[in-house]
């Protein structure tokens, strides 16, 4: 099954900003909607924002207005600008392919994500 890889993770005080790159081999990045999703220490993973193939973007309300997803489809790459970062933003982040009935739910295999940790 196809894996997608993320990258640019680190460590970043608050207020800070990173910025995350998806990709993987062939087409599932430029062909499909994308979405990010993280694990905060001790808990679930969760949905974080969805773009669409024609770039229409969804957030989970604690990132409105802090983080921003977009796509490259020539590149076959997602990004995920993050700005104002706070602690509680600290986590592994994953992207992948979100299933159309219900984003939570996806249809790639997970790749091994990459660590945000925000300082205080």
């Amino acid at each position: 099954q196809v894996q997608l890889v993320e990258s640019g993770g680190g460590l970043v005080q608050a207020g800070g900003s990173l910025r995350l790159s998806c990709t993987a081999s062939g087409s599932i990045v430029s062909d499909n909607p994308i979405a990010w999703y993280r694990r905060l220490p001790g808990k679930q993973r969760e949905f974080v924002a969805r773009v669409s193939r024609y770039g229409h973007t969804n957030y989970t309300k604690s990132v409105i207005d802090r983080f921003i997803i977009s796509r490259d489809n020539v590149r076959k790459m997602v990004f995920l600008s993050m700005n104002s970062l706070k602690p509680e933003d600290t986590a592994v982040y994953y992207c992948n392919v979100p299933w159309s009935e219900n984003w939570n739910q996806v249809l790639a295999s997970w790749g091994p994500g990459t660590q945000v940790t925000v300082s205080s």
